[in-house]
């Protein structure tokens, strides 16, 4: 069995290969059950999070991604995901290799949301607001850089630190790239805002969005986490990864409660855009919202990916 480091990992998932890989992904579709959650308590910290995300093709390669999420690792400076991918050729159940997770899931979760803005955003988007600072939000510039013009990029973080170090690298890698501290003031200056956090209470406001613009959410992935409120999922025009969001969310479930949002009020999902179907009648002069919970089918094909390219490098 092939084993694949970190660093292997993240350099056999080019962005422009592992945006293409997902939208036939998106195309072909695959068996993908419903992620299994399972809640661990832990004394003195917050409960942490167990995910297992099985998915397979009968006809090629499958695989299962074990996730550990643990937010209170923040406080002794550990990161909050671990996470390991197992893949496997279906037919024979024969294991194949053992995939770094953490960099699956990074760049997998950058490049859906960089997917879903190909269709969604508007072509000339090129600023970037990031808000979060962790190893997610570490890949978003190169993501949307993919697909969009990206020149300006800034970052917030609950922690100012974090959000000054990410923009430094950025700012290293050639990006005109600052950290910032007043949210409220930043959101309408850019034309893409993507939140990666691991919040619980709503950080982007409808009120502060201006049309034209495109909110990527791709931090919520319980009932109990949101990084936006009732009005900017009112505002917008939605579109979500899976139906399955729909019930793992807070940013979904919350509004649809309160009916800010109803389900006939979503466009559609990335099955549906990469299809060509529901966004006949997009208006990017208009606000466009992602909201994404992550999809094992997602870390099947960047697993595929890094399988294919590795033989053929």
């Amino acid at each position: 069995m092939k084993l694949y480091s970190a660093s292997e990992t993240r350099d056999l998932l080019p962005f422009v290969k592992l945006i293409e890989a997902l939208r036939v992904a998106f195309c072909e579709g695959a068996e993908v059950p419903l992620r299994s959650h399972h809640s661990v308590e832990l004394p003195g910290q917050p409960d942490a999070t167990i995910l297992l995300m099985p998915a397979w093709q009968a006809k090629g390669l499958g695989g299962v991604k074990i996730v550990n999420v643990n937010p209170g690792n923040a406080a002794s400076g550990l990161p909050a995901l671990s996470s390991a991918y197992l893949l496997f050729d279906t037919a024979t159940g024969q294991h194949l290799a053992m995939l770094d997770g953490g960099e699956i899931t990074n760049r997998r979760t950058a490049a859906a949301a960089a997917l879903a803005a190909d269709y969604l955003a508007r072509c000339d988007a090129s600023s970037l607001l990031i808000v979060g600072a962790g190893r997610v939000a570490a890949n978003l510039t190169d993501a949307f850089s993919a697909v969009r013009p990206i020149t300006r990029v800034s970052v917030w973080d609950i922690n100012g630190e974090n959000a000054a170090q990410l923009a430094a690298d950025l700012a290293a890698r050639g990006y005109e790239a600052r950290a910032v501290s007043d949210l409220r003031n930043a959101v309408p200056e850019h034309d893409i805002i993507s939140c990666a956090t691991l919040a619980k209470e709503p950080l982007i406001h409808g009120a502060w969005l201006r049309p034209g613009q495109h909110l990527d959410l791709i931090g919520s992935f319980t009932p109990q986490m949101r990084e936006t409120d009732d009005n900017a999922m009112a505002r917008a025009q939605v579109f979500i990864d899976t139906p399955d969001a729909l019930h793992e969310s807070g940013d979904l479930i919350e509004p649809l409660k309160t009916g800010a949002l109803s389900e006939d009020a979503i466009n559609g999902t990335l099955y549906d855009l990469c299809g060509g179907r529901n966004s006949g009648g997009l208006d990017r002069a208009e606000i466009t919202l992602f909201k994404a919970t992550g999809t094992a089918l997602e870390d099947l094909a960047a697993a595929k990916l890094v399988w294919e390219e590795s033989k053929n490098a």
